[in-house]
């Protein structure tokens, strides 16, 4: 594989604004839907009814969103071109009692969500956002990006096993961070403090989505910048990729020949079944009421997601200096060689031959090198939503992404230029 060029950083200077602005799934989504609005997409309620206009419309339901674009003389079976993702990152999660604490210390309940490098969430400066819920029914985004929270770890004088046998955390005695003193802990002090912080009157939260992040901020790492250091990678970095490529096709003068779409859903880290998961209704909804907003019948529908391809866009696993073993030997997809394919015979990942041939084609357009990624044999391989996409809705698709570090850790790291890599090839796979 060639060496591909250095190129201008601004899509990845791009990419660290989107991440410092998203650190919950519900604060994604909103990112991601302002930018589309600047391309002329415009938000559309699943209570009303739908017409079947030209242009750009996108859906919003929780932490998903589903986006997509209608071609001007779209027929009602004209096949979809879809960019999947999802926007939820292990982390750590307020418990409906979060208040608690004990020897003068107050701190947060907290609940692990997905499976996270729990080490990495130590001796971290935290934030806290999410969404608030009124007693009205309306929601409310809060984002307390200051260190609010820190789970501090036990110093090496009082547990010397820890150099010879490694960290060993309980995840519940070990990671309930700090927030404060007091010897008397309070019900509903956590949410009081939020309502405040959002200017919203006491006593109307009844209701909330809560979760930590670090409030470090994303940054450029080595001798000459060429590796992104920053959370959330896995996936707000394919999230981003996508709302650019479908933002620059909207935006185009010339229109593509299928509909383009972004699909990004919640919950993926565990299991996506939910409302606003892959393996939920929603993709499959949005796509069938397009068809028959623009006077389609079942036919069409069928016809439409006959022809349907979807990139399954989710970060992999470079190639680890120090952990080359537990890698396949003759695959090793490295930093700033541009997005990776994902293959595993077992439908681990959804990629066949025929699949191969459709990501070719879009990151030969763009100019675009790829590489491939197979787990070891050894190894159990992890999954996406593209055997969920594919076999839930009966259509094709291809697993495919950008090699990082450190997966599941507070603080992931890729290389500078593949974010770009990976938008251009996304680009141009919407156009096809």
């Amino acid at each position: 594989m060639t060496e591909p060029a250095r190129f201008d950083r601004g899509h990845t200077d791009d990419l660290m604004t989107f991440l410092a602005a998203s650190p919950t799934p519900y604060h994604a989504v909103t990112t991601a839907a302002e930018r589309l609005e600047k391309a002329g997409f415009r938000h559309v309620a699943e209570t009303d009814a739908w017409d079947g206009t030209s242009g750009g419309k996108y859906v919003l339901r929780g932490g998903a969103i589903v986006a997509w674009y209608v071609p001007e003389g779209a027929a009602p079976h004209t096949p979809f071109r879809i960019v999947g993702a999802h926007t939820d990152s292990p982390n750590l999660r307020v418990k409906p009692l979060p208040d608690t604490g004990a020897h003068g210390w107050r701190q947060v309940a907290v609940e692990i969500y997905g499976g996270p490098l729990l080490n990495s969430w130590l001796d971290r400066d935290l934030g806290l956002a999410g969404r608030l819920t009124l007693r009205d029914g309306s929601t409310r985004l809060v984002n307390v990006d200051r260190p609010l929270l820190r789970v501090p770890q036990l110093a090496i004088h009082l547990d010397r096993s820890v150099t010879a046998d490694g960290l060993k955390l309980d995840k519940q005695r070990h990671m309930q961070p700090v927030w404060g003193l007091g010897r008397d802990v309070r019900d509903g002090d956590l949410i009081a403090f939020l309502e405040e912080t959002a200017g919203i009157p006491a006593g109307q939260v009844t209701g909330w989505d809560l979760m930590t992040h670090s409030v470090e901020p994303p940054a450029y790492l080595g001798r000459d910048r060429e590796l992104l250091a920053g959370p959330r990678m896995d996936n707000l970095l394919s999230v981003h990729a996508g709302t650019a490529a479908l933002a620059a096709v909207a935006s185009s003068s010339s229109q593509p020949a299928s509909i383009p779409v972004l699909a990004a859903f919640d919950h993926e880290e565990n299991g996506s079944q939910s409302d606003t998961g892959a393996d939920g209704p929603l993709l499959g909804t949005v796509l069938e009421r397009s068809v028959y907003a623009r006077g389609g019948s079942f036919e069409d529908r069928a016809r439409a997601f006959a022809g349907t391809v979807c990139l399954s866009s989710d970060t992999g696993h470079a190639v680890h200096p120090n952990y080359a073993e537990r890698h396949d030997p003759t695959h090793h997809p490295r930093v700033n060689g541009g997005p990776i394919l994902k293959v595993n015979v077992n439908n681990r990942y959804a990629t066949d031959g025929s699949g191969r041939a459709e990501f070719t084609a879009a990151c030969e357009a763009a100019d675009v090198p790829f590489q491939s990624f197979v787990s070891n044999n050894s190894m159990p391989c992890g999954t996406t939503i593209g055997p969920i996409t594919a076999a839930r809705h009966g259509i094709k698709t291809v697993d495919i992404g950008v090699a990082i570090l450190s997966m599941h850790s507070v603080r992931e790291l890729c290389g500078a230029d593949d974010p770009f890599l990976l938008a251009n090839a996304l680009t141009a796979f919407l156009e096809r």
